[in-house]
């Protein structure tokens, strides 16, 4: 009975919503905006209906509620562009040219494929005379404008996130136009966001062969197959594009961020370098020199790069907060003034809001304003999870089919098989757990190669999802069952082959791919004689620290303190299993005893690895060689008890972590310390 009535109302709400937007397209707005107060009284968070009763109102000059119904809107879809538009429609009509400029312009970084907002932006840019502005402007006009109806709309769906209809739409447009590169390129992007990175590749192949001269589609393959870790036909395309553009600044970053990617760190710098020379205000580059800088451990070189950038434009949040992620900078009372000004404007870009909210909660957690840092963790990490929509649940049933498939009969009835190979050594656990200090440690061993969080097992088990692309189905782990020998051995062979370039001579190598811990499974049939490392810290210093840190990319657990504590839970839970169907596979290393004893954990680590010790281990911040996580400043140190209880100043904060980790986990006295805080 209530899939029926569930039915019944998305049949009633189809019918409402299709009579509504009739009533917009006929220019019947009171007509519309009834209905959609309707439709509202029973969905009130519906975003099509929120929008659209917002445009009615527009038309009928009710501002307050036009502006109102888009509020609510956003608190829903902080991220669409069409919504910051509608806001720039509104103070346009309302004579606020000012205000509606910064409004169309955050609108075009949500969603470049608003061609009103380009339209608003050009006469703007060439009322006031910026020339370089409206020129871009103008450029982006003349590429929408040239596209068909349909494409444009495609474009601006997928813009929105809504890839089930983008991709029913592209395919069907190419059924039709089977040689238009643009489709070709929309529906790569679409494959790109599920997972379908062949697709991706092969989509963007065909369409680079059909119009050999456009930039931007080779610069998208050469993307895709950075993804896929192709890095020599990655940096064949990106030299294609440097030779035939060569005037052409971004092609010319790209090629320097590829080198650096590649680990040729001082090539890279002095590739930007030669940008500067030609474009001293190109703020992005002196952005990338400085990580460049830091990955070296050049620190000092690396805060003015950042400071370069952020001169130039003062709302560069990534700029600021690459200062901030160094660990070791501290921010002036001036920065902090204008970090807490930029972070407040309208039309500051949700990206960059993020970057200033984790840069100020840094910045004032190291004067002492724990308050005020907490708040700017709050307001970061909830752009981030409503970006992310990260489920508890789903990740809980994605773990739990890992420890009901892969059990001890599983990995009995499979028996013997694999690549036989000993040069992996696996660094897993939780991001923030103390892997880079162990692979700082480990690099430092004149026998291991020290890596990068290697994406290749993640992208094996990908593969083994098929069509299951997010797991909704239970391909994977299922599909394991199904791998014979032989197919075992050619994916132990395949991440050999394909993770050789980032290594040298040494005949053993790091990957410190945190999540790998969810794949142990995987990695012991295709690699049974691979080490691996449970790198372990305590619950409340390790959640607190993710949720302190803004990554790169992934990790979207880590946005929310609930999210975070359900996580350790299902990871500690999951690593039982693996010890106990895996037994003596796993040598687990906890932080707090690499602090307290620093050489015996040496020892111990090298006698798992079957290593001889050498005393470069104990002294591996002296160590130098390219480190690239949010760890890097701080593994160029000794061994110290910095990290350990930062999470106390903000305990008063921390109830819903306290609430999601096992208490088993928790010592008795930070439980108390918690609730005693605690702001009923």
């Amino acid at each position: 009975m209530k899939e029926d009535k569930f039915n019944a109302d998305a049949t009633t709400l189809s019918v409402d919503l299709s009579e509504a937007t009739q009533a917009v397209k006929d220019n019947r707005f009171q007509d519309a905006l009834t209905l959609f107060e309707i439709i509202l009284k029973d969905h009130p968070d519906h975003i099509d209906s929120l929008y659209l009763a917002s445009v009615s109102s527009r038309y009928l000059k009710h501002f307050d509620d036009s502006r109102q119904y888009i509020e609510r809107l956003l608190l829903n879809a902080p991220d669409m562009g069409r919504a910051y538009q509608e806001l720039g429609h509104i103070s346009r009509d309302m004579g606020n040219e000012e205000k509606a400029v910064t409004h169309y312009r955050q609108a075009c970084e949500l969603n470049p494929a608003l061609l009103a907002s380009w339209n608003a932006l050009y006469q703007y840019f060439v009322k006031n005379n910026n020339r370089p502005a409206a020129d871009h402007a103008e450029q982006q006009i003349k590429k929408l404008q040239a596209l068909p109806a349909s494409l444009l709309y495609i474009d601006q769906i997928l813009n929105e996130g809504r890839l089930g209809l983008a991709e029913t739409k592209c395919r069907a447009f190419l059924k039709k136009h089977p040689t238009h590169t643009y489709a070709m390129s929309l529906l790569s992007e679409i494959a790109n966001r599920l997972g379908y990175f062949d697709d991706a590749e092969f989509l963007l192949e065909k369409a680079v062969e059909f119009k050999p001269n456009d930039g931007d589609l080779r610069m998208q393959y050469a993307t895709i197959l950075r993804k896929k870790q192709k890095f020599t036909k990655t940096m064949e395309q990106v030299n294609i594009l440097c030779n035939q553009y060569p005037e052409n600044l971004v092609y010319q970053a790209q090629k320097a961020s590829e080198i650096m990617q590649n680990g040729d760190h001082e090539e890279a710098i002095r590739l930007f370098d030669g940008i500067l020379d030609k474009n001293p205000y190109n703020f992005s580059t002196h952005t990338s020199k400085g990580h460049a800088q830091k990955t070296l451990g050049k620190t000092d070189q690396a805060i003015k790069s950042y400071q370069s950038a952020y001169k130039i434009k003062p709302d560069h949040g990534e700029s600021f907060f690459s200062l901030s992620n160094l660990k070791t900078y501290s921010f002036s009372s001036d920065e902090l003034s204008s970090m807490r000004e930029q972070v407040q404007r309208i039309d500051l870009s949700l990206r960059d809001k993020a970057y200033f909210h984790f840069a100020l909660a840094q910045g004032c957690e190291s004067i002492g304003e724990f308050d005020e840092a907490f708040l700017h963790l709050e307001k970061g990490n909830k752009i981030k999870n409503d970006q992310s929509k990260y489920s508890i649940e789903r990740m809980d049933a994605e773990l739990q089919a890992q420890i009901d498939i892969c059990d001890e009969a599983f990995f009995k009835d499979l028996g013997s098989g694999g690549h036989q190979t000993k040069d992996p050594i696996f660094i897993l656990g939780l991001p923030r757990a103390g892997s880079t200090l162990i692979e700082q440690i480990l690099a430092s061993h004149s026998m291991i190669d020290g890596t990068l969080e290697l994406p290749n097992i993640l992208s094996i088990a990908q593969g083994l999802r098929g069509g299951d692309i997010y797991g909704k189905l239970g391909n994977y782990p299922k599909s394991l069952r199904s791998l014979t020998s032989e197919q075992r051995d050619e994916f132990g062979k395949r991440f050999i082959k394909e993770t050789k370039i980032h290594r040298k001579d040494a005949p053993m190598f790091t990957d410190k791919m945190p999540n790998n811990f969810r794949h142990i499974g995987l990695i012991h049939l295709i690699m049974p004689n691979a080490k691996i490392i449970d790198a372990r810290r305590y619950p409340l210093d390790c959640c607190f620290s993710m949720f302190k840190q803004l990554f790169a990319q992934g990790q979207e657990f880590s946005y929310g303190l609930a999210e975070a504590g359900s996580y350790y839970n299902s990871y500690i839970k999951l690593m039982d299993h693996w010890n106990k169907v895996l037994p003596n596979k796993i040598l687990r290393v906890n932080n707090e005893d690499v602090v307290e004893d620093l050489e015996g954990q040496v020892r111990r680590m090298l006698d798992y690895l079957e290593l001889p010790f050498e005393e470069e281990c104990i002294a591996f911040h002296k160590t130098k060689r390219s480190v690239r996580t949010a760890s890097s400043e701080q593994v160029r140190k000794p061994v110290n008890k910095d990290g350990m209880g930062r999470w106390k100043p903000y305990a008063k904060n921390l109830r819903p972590l306290l609430e999601s980790l096992d208490h088993d986990l928790l010592m008795r006295d930070d439980i108390s310390l918690i609730n005693s805080r605690v702001d009923y």
